[in-house]
């Protein structure tokens, strides 16, 4: 089959690799229909290359019909339409039941100590092959798909796979008190997302971001936008009676502008050999954190900061200062995307798109222009928000 493979910093091509088979009887194979570019993909790109090995099968947001099950699998069956959740967790360990998937204690990376198995996404989550393919085998395939409608098109759950669960949990854990308001820091898929969630919910929403095209989609669906170029914080401040939004999305990560000390560690990291690169990550703070320290200093006294955007440095500097004095709450982490299915298949399922779904992807390829489209996604090139690949 041909997949998308991972051959070193910002190199990225489709070959030809040996078709999945069933490895455990828990297995299912998937036929992909459609499989999504994340953001996070860029990661992998560009700053997580030390936990890469040549020849990996990248991408973790796809769905598509049901080929074969294994012996105990009972829940789907060949032929249904399926979408796959990025974190590979097994439904029955104590993490599980508490709705923690992603920390799952039957697929947690040991090795890293990292918590559960996700597609596509280096030795850091267990290397296993990823969805932007022809073809994926599932691993705990009896409790991770996703079974769905077979009308309507791909693109109206596709992103049940990360992006639409993601901005879920990161306005949940935001927690904004009723009728507050909430301030998504960056406007790629998960921002918007996250923006488009709290306005549904009733919050009143700022999002903020530095491409035009990206605040032209958010206005779209009637969230208020800034421009960061300016002094973020204190404009939130004074759109919000000067006490700054109640909550706060951070949904940039470690690759925020305005960290160029932190972006030549990620340039330097990038360029160590394998081994050197992994301890360097493991060990040092290597995190562009001007995203997350304009959250600290906009959100109010006592109020929350979700994080949604990914950061991998172990020793990141943080005001924690300012922190302790305003009372700020964080919550952060992976998503436990099989946690808030039951509240989401209803709303993308309904025809009045009320997350607008089918207004995210901004393009569409095939498997074989993958590459060309990782390098116009990273470039922000295009007006490239949200890119869908068709194998």
């Amino acid at each position: 089959m041909k997949a998308l493979t991972w051959q070193g910093k910002r190199s990225v091509s489709v070959e030809e690799v040996p078709d999945p088979r069933i490895q455990q009887p828990t297995d299912a194979i998937v036929r992909i229909t459609s499989t999504a570019i994340c953001g996070s993909d860029l990661h992998l790109y560009e700053v997580l290359t030390p936990f890469m090995d040549k020849g990996d099968i990248i991408g973790h947001e796809p769905m598509g019909i049901v080929e074969e099950v294994g012996s105990a699998v009972t829940q789907i069956k060949a032929g249904d339409r399926v979408v796959i959740p990025f974190n590979v967790s097994c439904g029955h360990c104590f993490m599980c039941k508490q709705g923690l998937q992603s920390q799952c204690e039957t697929t947690q990376v040991r090795e890293y100590n990292s918590g559960a198995v996700f597609l596509g996404y280096s030795r850091l989550y267990g290397s296993v092959p990823g969805g932007q393919a022809e073809y994926l085998r599932v691993p705990h395939a009896d409790y991770g798909p996703i079974k769905v409608p077979n009308t309507g098109e791909d693109e109206r759950y596709l992103y049940l796979s990360d992006v639409v669960p993601t901005a879920w949990q990161a306005v949940q854990y935001a927690a904004p008190p009723q009728g507050g308001s909430l301030a998504v820091l960056g406007l790629g898929p998960i921002g918007q997302m996250s923006a488009r969630i709290g306005r549904h919910l009733g919050y009143r929403v700022l999002a903020v971001d530095p491409v035009a095209e990206r605040r032209a989609m958010a206005e779209r669906h009637g969230i208020e936008t800034l421009d960061s170029s300016g002094e973020v914080a204190e404009q939130l401040k004074d759109l919000t009676d000067g006490r700054g939004p109640d909550s706060m999305v951070d949904a940039v990560g470690m690759e925020a502008h305005g960290s160029p000390v932190a972006g030549v560690a990620h340039q330097a990291v990038g360029l160590l050999p394998s081994p050197l690169g992994r301890k360097a990550m493991e060990t040092a703070g290597v995190d562009k954190l001007d995203a997350l320290y304009t959250a600290i200093e906009a959100v109010r006294r006592g109020g929350t900061i979700s994080i949604s955007g990914v950061y991998g440095g172990m020793k990141d500097p943080l005001p924690m200062l300012t922190m302790f004095d305003k009372q700020i709450q964080l919550r952060m982490g992976q998503c436990n995307v099989k946690r808030w299915i039951d509240d989401l298949l209803p709303l993308v399922d309904d025809p009045s798109d009320p997350l607008g779904v089918l207004d995210l992807k901004t393009h569409t390829a095939s498997l074989d222009e993958a590459p060309e489209m990782y390098e116009k996604f990273q470039k922000k090139q295009d007006g490239c928000i949200k890119a869908v690949l068709k194998p």
